[in-house]
């Protein structure tokens, strides 16, 4: 690899030296600060940082390492925020002409629950428009002249080249996964309701508060530390099992799906996809599909039309706020494609939303069969690597399916197409999140 080709930061990795001071909290951060500095001129994932009191509060952790009073194996973790969640230090801006440099004073209930856990924010993260369509200016670190993916683009883009350990997102189609699979980090999007959102600016059924980080033990990690404190969503338990990371299980039945994703696949993402199939199916893992058998066929059926389902539900679901940024703020800095979507919310009805809702419950209950069939699914992050040009954030029809049903799921870095990083998505199944982890890390053992 070449000397400005990516590379993951892992904190977990290094905390191991802390204790002995061979390695700090306070040199981790200075580490990446110097790859920010290097590399964010051109990359722009940062909104806005906070290094003075990123650099305070590094130093303060170095000191609880040295005296073996740390208060997480997250503590000092240098970590991003999506635009989209509440920092009482840094402006929320959502991705907006609207909201640039608002403050709002208060911390989102993830970035609490990751302070008292010792972790450092360090800067907000671009965010696309209200975690929508409409792009920012993140580059993808590996080409920059290709999409970085979205709406958590500069999470991705952050962790992927190694400007941090780990960041926020969300995800309510594709956009966690999906970025996370073009800028070659791991990502993870829970059970729905998994993560408490309050004080994120993404209130949709569908949406998922997440991680984006530089291994599989620092999703996990990040998450357990908030929800071992503030739990899911207002009426869900949220994310349970373990602290730290489960241990590895090679699942021994997975689906292999093609979802409606797969007639634009690239000729290098088939092969990839192959490998992938050919390396579980090598270590005695039984690999189903589509064509061989009735329930993992259903299941493909029921989510053919993921993508405009979803997308008529986040429309209803979107009429507020827009319609009162339309009305009462500057509708002059709202994008075309959100005035767009406000024109398809207005022309719904609310007996047309509850047909669609009707749907996705149908759409559910024939994933649910599929529960005590196969361990996971397996699928790609997206139907190649990421493509050209920075006005198009990427194909979500890998992703949207597990948003639609609500699933957990986790991409791995391991797959590759035209030289760029290509995530293999593994899907668990609700409120499993703990055993998707143990899969997902069984699987990329064989990698």
């Amino acid at each position: 690899m070449g000397s400005d080709t990516p590379e993951r930061r892992s904190y977990f990795a290094a905390s191991g030296s802390f204790a002995d001071g061979t390695d700090s909290p306070r040199a981790f951060l200075d580490r990446c600060i110097a790859e920010m500095e290097a590399r964010d001129g051109e990359v722009k994932a940062f909104v806005c940082t906070n290094l003075d009191d990123a650099r305070a509060a590094a130093d303060a952790s170095t000191e609880r390492w040295k005296s073996g009073s740390q208060i997480s194996p997250i503590d000092g973790m240098p970590v991003g925020v999506k635009d989209v969640m509440e920092t009482a230090d840094m402006p929320t801006g959502q991705g907006s002409a609207l909201f640039e440099g608002v403050k709002t004073g208060r911390d989102c209930a993830a970035v609490i629950a990751l302070r008292e856990a010792g972790a450092i924010m360090v800067g907000k993260t671009v965010t696309t428009e209200f975690a929508a369509t409409h792009p920012g200016v993140t580059r993808n670190p590996w080409d920059l002249d290709h999409t970085p993916g979205g709406s958590s683009s500069g999470s991705a883009a952050a962790v992927g080249s190694g400007m941090l350990a780990g960041a926020t997102g969300s995800q309510v189609i594709g956009s966690i996964i999906r970025p996370a699979g073009y800028c070659g980090a791991f990502g993870y999007k829970p059970s729905v309701g998994g993560i408490n959102r309050g004080g994120s600016f993404d209130g949709f059924s569908q949406s998922c508060t997440g991680m984006i980080a530089a291994s599989l033990a620092e999703c996990w990690l990040m998450t357990r530390e908030i929800t071992s404190r503030t739990g899911g969503d207002a009426g869900y338990v949220g994310v349970t099992g373990p602290m730290e990371l489960p241990a590895a299980t090679k699942p021994g039945r997975v689906a292999m799906l093609f979802t409606a994703g797969w007639g634009n696949v690239s000729e290098g993402a088939k092969a990839e996809w192959q490998r992938a199939r050919a390396a579980m199916s090598s270590a005695g893992v039984e690999v189903l599909d589509r064509e061989g058998d009735d329930k993992v066929a259903a299941v493909e059926d029921a989510i053919a039309n993921a993508m405009e389902l979803s997308m008529n539900i986040n429309a209803w679901e979107g009429r507020f706020p827009l319609d009162t940024y339309n009305r009462n703020m500057d509708a002059s800095k709202l994008s075309e494609s959100a005035h767009n979507r406000l024109k398809q919310a207005l022309r719904m009805t609310q007996d047309e939303f509850a047909g669609l809702l009707a749907e996705r419950d149908r759409v559910r209950s024939v994933y649910a069969t599929i529960r005590d069939h196969v361990d996971v699914c397996v699928t790609l992050s997206a139907p190649g690597a990421a493509p050209k040009g920075l006005d198009w954030t990427g194909d979500p029809l890998f992703t949207v399916p597990t948003s639609l049903v609500g699933m957990p799921t986790v991409t791995l870095p391991v797959l590759q197409d035209e030289n760029m990083p290509l995530g293999l998505q593994v899907i668990g199944h609700t409120n499993r999140d703990a055993d998707l982890f143990a899969n997902a890390g069984g699987i990329l053992e064989l990698f």
